[in-house]
This record gives C-alpha cells, sequence and structure tokens, in this order.
C-alpha cells in the first residue's frame, strides 16, 4: 500500500509540473502590456507573413507595437500587404523601445548599408534591449557590428555575411543569445515571436 501511495504521489506531482510546464511554454502567461516594440520594414518588398506573425502575435500580447520605415507613405509586402509606417527612422528614438525587430523579405536589402538601420541597431543592443531580425534583416544588425561574438542565425545564402562580420553562424530556425534573436526565415516567424515575447517579459 505505501507503495503505491508513493506512486500515485509521484504521478501526481509529474502531472502538476506537467501543467505549469505546458501553461508556460504555450505563453498564455505571457502578458507584455506596458512594452514597446518597433518593428522596421522596408517600402517595398517585405515578408507580409513575418510581419504578421511577430505585429499582430506582440500586440495580441498587450505589447504595444510601432511601425518604423525609411520612408513616409504606405509600405507593400512581397504578398500585398499593405502598411502605413507610424514613424520615420529618423525620428525614432531608440530610448522610446523596449524591443527593435527588423522584419525580413527581399525588401530588407535596403537596410544593409543604411546609417540609420544601423545606428538604431547598434544603440539598442549596447543599451541592452533586445534587438532581433529574421530572414536577410540579420544582415543589417550583423554589418552594423551587433553580431560580433555572437551566435546567431539568417536566411541560409547570408551565412557568410554574418561569419565575416565575426558571428557564429548555427544554421537554426531560431537563435537567442542573451538579448539578440535571430530567425532564418517565414516558417521560424511564429518561433520568433515567441522567442522575443520570452524576453520581454
Amino acid at each position: 500500500m505505501k507503495g503505491l501511495y508513493i506512486a500515485a504521489v509521484a504521478i501526481l506531482v509529474c502531472a502538476v509540473v506537467g501543467v505549469v510546464f505546458f501553461a508556460l511554454g504555450s505563453g498564455t502567461t505571457i502578458d507584455l502590456s506596458g512594452k514597446t516594440v518597433l518593428a522596421i520594414i522596408p517600402p517595398t518588398d517585405f515578408n507580409d507573413m513575418e510581419f504578421s506573425a511577430v505585429v499582430d502575435g506582440l500586440r495580441s500580447r498587450g505589447a504595444t507595437v510601432m511601425v518604423g520605415c525609411s520612408r513616409s507613405g504606405g509600405a507593400v509586402g512581397m504578398y500585398g500587404k499593405s502598411v502605413g509606417p507610424d514613424v520615420l527612422l529618423s525620428d525614432v528614438r531608440v530610448s522610446d523601445y523596449d524591443c527593435i525587430v527588423f522584419i525580413g523579405g527581399a525588401g530588407a536589402t535596403v537596410y544593409f548599408e543604411d546609417p540609420l538601420a544601423h545606428s538604431i541597431a547598434s544603440e539598442a543592443a549596447a543599451a541592452g534591449k533586445v534587438v532581433a531580425a529574421i530572414c536577410v534583416s540579420p544582415v543589417t544588425l550583423a554589418r552594423a557590428g551587433v553580431l560580433q561574438g555572437r551566435r546567431a542565425t539568417v536566411f541560409p545564402d547570408y551565412a557568410a555575411e554574418l561569419e565575416n562580420a565575426g558571428a557564429m553562424y548555427t544554421g537554426e530556425d531560431v537563435t537567442v543569445d542573451g538579448r539578440i534573436i535571430t530567425a532564418n526565415g517565414p516558417g521560424a516567424a511564429e518561433k520568433f515571436m515567441w522567442k522575443i515575447a520570452e524576453a520581454l517579459v
């Protein structure tokens, strides 16, 4: 009887622990109220799926998400999504945000050599804010000097860009190195969003 009692207690404890871990892992307990995020997109050809997964996902958990762009007017995604940016990169104050996210897509290469984008990324990283980039956008972080000595991932065609900038390319879907979060494309967008949410809590 004593053995059965111990076994029953062990099963109950495991069940409770499993429920707790499931709740934490599912993100149902993540509340981002009071957190402010800047999602930076290019004027044309941002990735619609990445944008929606990150922006809608973080907003649904209470975060205030502003959209930044280098150009005013409507930005258009690779698959036709139209977005009106909230702020120009030239007007961004990094201190206003808890997190900076660079959305990818074919048009995101416009920020590879953009001094404003580099400045925003490097200032945010130096301030210990969450800095994230997906698809080709980790190249912008790399060229801004943010990924030197860091583990990071990117769309596979650009792996050499990260390595040349002193990063340790992981080849993972999503890589987290401290407050730096990178992902390799739209297939990882949902997981990328969760990692950002977890880092903001």
